[in-house]
């Protein structure tokens, strides 16, 4: 039966925002543990080390992301693990993210000054040590207006979670529409619900770029 699109209708796409916020705390947060790891491992002086990170980041990189949430997904069912569209899409997310999260912050870390690695190296300061007290607290200035960027580019990707039927925003939509077959107001809503979550962060990232580019930051 088919019904005209009401106040409920609304509330359901409103209530989906939630998923979709948290789906995207989730895969950021697993992600920037992953990824910091994954960076370290980029600027490591140990080959073998770096290498691995580099052949992760390319994986990822370079296979699509609706991809990698299928190949997790009905991956796990072939490897007879019960895996629902949640963990399925928070997983896939999370090794996506950690990815990107690595090579954006790779490039943060070597953008600091080669000045500042050798006066470390010459006070006797190791790998971990070096890192820990003067190339990541500078790094992290340059890294953060690229993060926040990424995070509003991790929210939409959270979208393609409905193709293996995870209910977030997108999914939402979909089931309203089916169920009034109004697919233009239903996902004019949709897409101004993302532009709500999605502005204000683009409006952070270009307001940290500005301050930290800014001389003498």
């Amino acid at each position: 039966m088919i019904r005209s699109f009401s106040i409920n209708e609304f509330y359901f796409l409103l209530s989906a925002v939630q998923w979709t916020l948290a789906l995207s705390a989730i895969a950021f947060l697993g992600g920037a543990i992953a990824g910091l790891l994954i960076a370290l491992g980029r600027t490591s002086p140990i080959k073998p080390i770096r290498l691995a990170a580099t052949g992760y980041i390319q994986v990822f990189q370079g296979t699509p992301l609706l991809m990698q949430l299928f190949l997790v997904f009905f991956g796990a069912t072939v490897l007879g693990i019960d895996m629902n569209p949640w963990a399925a899409a928070a997983l896939g997310l999370t090794l996506n993210a950690s990815a990107f999260l690595g090579e954006i912050w790779r490039g943060c870390i070597q953008a600091v000054p080669r000045g500042q690695w050798e006066a470390a190296s010459a006070l006797g300061l190791r790998y971990p040590g070096l890192m820990r007290y003067v190339i990541l607290p500078q790094a992290v200035k340059v890294a953060l207006p690229p993060t926040v960027g990424f995070l509003v580019q991790l929210i939409k990707g959270t979208s393609l979670a409905a193709i293996i039927g995870f209910t977030e925003l997108t999914r939402a939509g979909q089931i309203v529409n089916n169920a009034t077959f109004q697919p233009f107001l239903v996902f004019s809503i949709v897409a101004a619900m993302y532009f709500v979550l999605c502005w204000p962060l683009s409006l952070l990232a270009a307001r940290l770029e500005a301050r930290y580019a800014a001389p003498g930051r």
